[in-house]
């Protein structure tokens, strides 16, 4: 579904230079309009989940999380442990 709008550029810069990078890019002026709206709508979701995010690694650091090329180390050591123990055990 195809709606218009009208938009008022009340910075002439801008609309010559949106008119120019249109031209460079052989695109509709609307097509990186609605591109750089989309972008901005998608920010503003980024910018509300924010608090989320430093929430939780705030819980992360108070109950000592550890990053994970350290816990990537202890599982590869611990698989080598069992792989060890294994191929040591006699079988029946």
């Amino acid at each position: 579904m195809s709606r218009r709008m009208t938009v008022v550029f009340h910075d002439d810069d801008l609309y010559t230079n949106l008119k120019i990078a249109a031209v460079r890019r052989n695109r509709p002026a609307s097509e990186i309009i609605a591109e750089a709206i989309w972008e901005w709508l998608e920010s503003r979701e980024d910018a509300e989940l924010l608090p989320t995010i430093e929430a939780a690694r705030a819980e992360w650091r108070k109950k000592g999380g550890r990053p994970w090329s350290k816990a990537e180390k202890d599982l590869e050591e611990a698989i080598s442990t069992r792989e060890r123990a294994e191929s040591k055990r006699v079988p029946d």
